[in-house]
């Protein structure tokens, strides 16, 4: 097979590049070695968001984009992505007051905000935001920002940049790629074992962590530039305070951490900075890293935090751009795209660093970047484009739920809820012809069903337990015992070839 592009990696980063090409017209083949999301991009704290705390290292235009995304991406995604107001307690040893009003006014002002509230400040005495806080902290600032179903963004691109034609194939890893006359040829193995080659005219390589590997290894092309490693580990607890707001917590090192209500009944909390120098792969916190964060809530908290209150903890590399900074808290959250076309060769372009909230400006610039080679492609065109189940009348979820439970009067308000959260108006395909519960066929707990794992599988490129449990859903934190196993036995079941995928070809292709 031929494509125009060939994406490497199934990231936020490379689901919004393929899916931004494909809608130009461009063929395009996505591969990942695991799962969509199943790194970096589903190991956030869960945000989209300016950056307040960048405004301290003078990142601008990091922040002026963030913020003119964060609202583009709540009118794209309104089912997965909400506003959230974030308390920020007032520590005068920290940050002075006059410091955090500045910040502040030029986060409220930087990316022309329209929908979401502005900044103000709070007297946390008597106040419900004060209440599980300690009485030393008596004065907060309030500002707005927004939540993220992380891992289904990223699934939520993939969708679209298949339904405009782009091939998407998980645990599908790129072995090697060398120039040819006239473009790519690439070796890819399939987690079978079977291996088969394509050609593509140029390659994105949107490997994240693995960015600087792919590059030196699988394509053998060189570059003075750079992933810097570092690690951030977060904790799921019980629920530690009431309401609706976030809080945005600021630690004597100068770090901050979040406590963000998490699945109605949990709080997360995060995130740390480690320098990351082991090879890319799966991470995990560890015991200093829980210790930060537990002494991060009890500095501010009546409620006391041990590492036996923790429920839950994920863990996830970030593979920022080298800019040489001392600290890890210090490294620029911004992306850096290097094209490698040297003498005329084939391009490859790599995406160094990034976050999630410019993940669409992102691809645009790459995009961009890659005009030359592909003069047929057509125009920018994801600012404002919906991705889907995303069109709802009013950007109302709420509104949703009920609409479905008017049209299925045996749906449980609660689930009703988290299906016009996840799928937004897509909901409507899971539940096309069920009359009952028991028409959606086995329940493994927490209102998942047979009907919505099939739909996952046939639409989502979920394979796993953990896929469903843990990046498709969050229901793992609810699941009863036996559940996951329950689930994973159903799965095993079912035939999980992705029909698209061609027959393998031999060692000698």
């Amino acid at each position: 097979m031929e494509y125009d592009l060939l994406v490497v990696g199934g990231g936020v980063n490379g689901a919004g590049i393929a899916r931004d090409a494909a809608g130009r017209g461009l063929s395009v083949l996505l591969v990942e070695q695991n799962d969509l999301a199943s790194a970096t991009s589903s190991a956030s704290t869960k945000l989209v968001h300016g950056g307040l705390r960048y405004l301290e290292y003078y990142e601008f235009r990091l922040v002026r984009e963030a913020l003119e995304e964060r609202e583009t991406l709540l009118a794209m995604a309104p089912h997965i992505i909400w506003p959230l107001r974030f308390v920020l307690p007032h520590a005068h040893a920290t940050r002075p007051a006059w410091l955090v009003r500045l910040g502040l006014f030029l986060y409220d002002h930087l990316g022309g905000r329209k929908r979401l509230p502005g900044s103000r400040g709070l007297s946390l005495t008597g106040a419900p935001e004060g209440a599980s806080l300690k009485t030393q902290y008596r004065k907060a600032f309030v500002y707005s920002d927004c939540w993220v179903d992380d891992a289904r963004l990223v699934a939520l691109n993939a969708i679209d940049a298949s339904e405009r034609g782009a091939v998407i194939e998980t645990r599908t890893k790129l072995v090697a790629a060398h120039r040819v006359s006239d473009g790519w040829e690439a070796r890819l193995r399939a987690q079978d074992g079977g291996e088969r080659q394509v050609r593509a005219r140029a390659i994105v390589n949107a490997a994240g962590p693995w960015v600087s590997e792919v590059l030196s290894g699988g394509l053998n092309v060189t570059t003075g530039s750079g992933a810097r490693l570092i690690k951030g580990s977060h904790i799921v607890v019980p629920r530690l305070f009431e309401g609706d707001q976030a809080y945005m917590l600021q630690n004597p090192d100068r770090r901050i951490v979040f406590a963000i209500p998490y699945e109605d009944r949990f709080t997360l909390i995060g995130t740390t900075d480690v320098a990351w120098d082991a090879p890319p792969g799966p991470a995990r916190i560890d015991a200093a890293e829980v210790d930060y964060l537990c002494d991060s809530i009890n500095r501010y908290f009546d409620r006391q935090l041990t590492p036996a209150d923790v429920v839950w903890s994920y863990a996830g590399v970030r593979p920022l751009f080298d800019d040489k900074a001392d600290s890890a808290s210090a490294v620029t959250r911004d992306y850096v795209l290097e094209v490698d076309a040297a003498e005329g060769h084939a391009p490859v372009l790599s995406v160094f660093g990034g976050k999630i909230t410019t993940y669409r400006r992102l691809a645009d610039h790459a995009l961009e970047k890659l005009a030359e080679f592909f003069p047929q492609a057509g125009p920018s065109w994801t600012r404002g484009a919906v991705l889907p189940g995303g069109d709802l009348p009013d950007l109302d979820r709420t509104a949703l739920a009920r609409a479905l439970r008017t049209e299925h009067p045996f749906l449980p308000e609660d689930l009703a809820f988290r299906l016009a959260r996840s799928y937004g108006t897509r909901a409507r395909r899971i539940l096309t012809g069920a009359k009952s519960l028991s028409d959606l066929g086995e329940d493994f707990g927490a209102g998942l069903r047979a009907g919505e794992v099939d739909y996952l599988v046939a639409h989502e490129w979920a394979r796993t337990a953990e896929d469903i449990l843990y990046r498709r859903s969050k229901l793992g934190l609810h699941l009863p015992p036996g559940g996951a196993e329950r689930l994973e036995a159903y799965l095993a079941g079912k035939t999980t070839t992705e029909a698209s995928r061609p027959a393998p070809l031999s060692a000698e292709a």
